[in-house]
């Protein structure tokens, strides 16, 4: 984790602790004002604040989840969010009625409007650290697959390795051309019959251990094989997967272009299968 990331991610649970503190004491002052007893008044602003936290953060593990669940989540999240703030500003303007000062005197309605600022922090605060704690990670994928690919010694920049490469697990303990023993007279053949033994398919990599990029139609032959998203359509994220996982790094642009390719080839599948049993009443007369 970076300092800076380290410094926002601190600073986002400052101002949250903070919004959430401001808002309890209204809300258990609130709890008071409807008579529930006792000790129970400190609990009744987490059964609403402490809903606004957790309801943020099963929004984003259901962002992938069908539209009614995540509709069903978001009511619950916006009641509980337009309570607490009714709440704080029901609260403060009571207070403020109650008042009699001289000196500076705000009224209802800026009063109301600035006791909403601290549940509407402590919602925005949760979303914001769920949301930094989710991307840092593909940050540093990316970034490290650049690095990787401007390497001095790599390919990807058309120039010639200082280094020559080291020879492959599939090539191990195959002979040169050069020094190879006249084996039944046919040393070319014993290379042949060799290099033809099916291996499995592994990437390419250069002298310094880094992964070389995939072609077009290596990256587009993984992508078909890729399970398919909602609706038996190209899913953008299955396909990065299981290109990561063959070993090739992907750009967002790439990854998209792809992706584009599958969905194509997939709607056009689906075409000519509509397509077929138009033709055969045709062909049966």
């Amino acid at each position: 984790m970076s300092v800076l990331t380290a410094a926002i991610r601190l600073g986002v649970a400052l101002v949250g602790t903070i919004g959430f503190a401001l808002s309890y004491d209204a809300l258990r002052q609130m709890a008071v004002a409807i008579h529930v007893r006792g000790v129970l008044t400190y609990a009744f602003p987490l059964v609403i604040d402490g809903f606004i936290a957790i309801g943020v953060a099963a929004l984003l593990i259901l962002r992938t989840a069908p539209w009614r669940s995540r509709l069903y989540v978001w009511a619950l999240v916006g009641i509980a969010t337009i309570t607490s703030i009714w709440a704080n500003a029901l609260h403060a303007v009571r207070l403020n009625q109650q008042a009699h000062t001289a000196g500076f005197h705000l009224d209802d309605v800026t009063v109301g409007a600035l006791s909403a600022i601290a549940p509407l922090a402590l919602a925005g605060a949760v979303h914001l650290d769920l949301v930094i704690r989710r991307h840092p990670a593909r940050h540093v994928e990316e970034a490290a697959a650049t690095k990787s690919h401007n390497a001095p010694g790599h390919g990807h920049n058309h120039t010639d390795s200082t280094e020559p490469n080291p020879p492959s697990e599939g090539d191990a303990g195959l002979p040169e051309h050069a020094g190879m023993p006249d084996v039944a007279g046919h040393p070319s053949d014993v290379l042949r019959d060799a290099v033809n033994v099916p291996q499995a398919r592994k990437p390419l990599a250069t002298a310094e251990g880094h992964e070389r990029d995939g072609t077009l139609d290596e990256l587009l032959t993984i992508a078909r094989s890729a399970p398919l998203g909602r609706g038996g359509r190209a899913s953008r994220r299955n396909i990065e997967a299981a290109i990561r996982d063959a070993g090739f790094p992907i750009g967002k642009d790439r990854l998209t272009q792809i992706k584009d390719r599958v969905q194509t080839e997939l709607d056009q599948a689906a075409r000519q299968r509509s397509a077929e049993p138009d033709k055969e009443p045709a062909n049966a007369l």
